[in-house]
């Protein structure tokens, strides 16, 4: 990736405006491209004006809570010695809570402008998992585009797209097959310079190949779908920054079969606004929408007005929220008593060394 100017990497006046005239004469904005367990990849212009690859270690952030750590699409300011010194405020961020047993917030992405929903027209077509998708987006106030591929696969993608537009009409959706040029051009209206694109869907959706199309080369691997049952295989394994043909960066992100829910119900009383609207001429204030009398959203569900899927995820989605906002909630509390004790017993071992 080559750039001239740090328009070409996302930087605007959202990230400038934090500065101090100060900050901006005398320090740098580097962009984080890539996140490993003790390592933090940054792309910038140094001092001279010179695009500049930066290498840190995630040590300054250790006793730091998960969403004060660096993740790809942060912008981090660094000294004129190319150290780190602090985090800028994000636009936007994408997280969810780890898999696993653990309650562990995990960071997605940040200062994501637009977010591309891949799915295929195919077995792997799950409203539900769309669903998720579209609460992410909706709680970080991102731009959502379903991309439907592998449409040179499908006698019938209309199927696809009626299923999407019946909920959401106004939803962006392009069905494209991802190794035709002519088709993953309808994405770039979305890819303009200094935009930032990201990539969320299950594996072997086609994501690695659309980004590869849009780079205008095969720089990410590929693998095939197994055909027993159209699920893929894991192609991409760390979050990373591309530059697009059309001046946009773009994020792939690995595959993500489990995607829990956690700091998002305003997303899912967005993305489900039509049971929130419902949810008004209900007889009792605090009604579930279960089997209380006088529910206008089990009675819209009776009448084939709503869907009683879209009512059952629903319900599953706020329940797993409210479930892994909590636990998170009591880990960070855990987290942030850890982190003073170790800010106690350094600033501690200071003042005994200056005796």
């Amino acid at each position: 990736m080559q750039i001239t100017h740090l328009h070409e990497l996302g930087w605007n006046h959202f990230f400038q405006s934090q500065l101090t005239l100060a900050a901006l004469e005398t320090e740098l904005p580097f962009r984080v491209t890539g996140v490993q367990r003790n390592l933090i990849e940054c792309l910038g212009l140094d001092a001279h004006g010179q695009m500049q690859s930066v290498q840190l270690s995630t040590y300054p952030w250790r006793h730091e809570p998960p969403e004060n750590h660096p993740t790809v699409g942060d912008w981090l300011m660094l000294d004129r010695d190319l150290q780190p010194l602090y985090l800028l405020e994000r636009k936007t961020l994408i997280k969810r809570r780890s898999a696993g047993s653990e309650a562990v917030l995990q960071l997605i992405a940040a200062n994501i402008d637009t977010l591309f929903v891949v799915t295929s027209c195919n077995e792997e077509f799950n409203l539900n998992r769309i669903e998720r998708y579209l609460v992410l987006a909706a709680e970080a106030s991102i731009d959502a585009v379903v991309v439907l591929t592998k449409k040179d696969l499908c006698a019938d993608t209309s199927v696809y797209v009626d299923a999407l537009r019946k909920d959401y009409p106004s939803l962006p959706v392009e069905v494209i097959n991802a190794t035709d040029a002519r088709d993953v051009a309808v994405l770039e209206m979305w890819c303009p310079g200094g935009q930032t694109i990201a990539l969320l869907g299950s594996s072997g959706v086609g994501k690695s190949t659309l980004l590869n199309s849009l780079k205008g080369d095969a720089g990410q691997a590929t693998a095939p779908i197994r055909e027993k049952d159209s699920k893929g295989r894991h192609t991409t394994t760390s979050r990373s920054l591309h530059r697009l043909r059309g001046g946009g960066i773009l994020l792939d992100t690995p595959g993500m079969r489990e995607l829990q829910m956690v700091d998002c119900e305003e997303g899912i009383q967005s993305t489900f606004a039509d049971i929130e609207q419902l949810a008004q001429q209900c007889r009792f204030h605090d009604c579930e929408h279960l089997a209380e009398p006088g529910c206008a959203v089990t009675l819209a569900v009776s009448e084939g007005r709503l869907e009683q899927r879209r009512l059952d995820n629903y319900h599953k989605l706020l329940a797993e929220q409210a479930r892994n906002s909590g636990s998170v909630a009591e880990r960070r509390q855990q987290d942030r008593a850890l982190g003073r004790f170790f800010k106690q017993a350094k600033a501690s071992a200071q003042r005994f060394k200056s005796r």
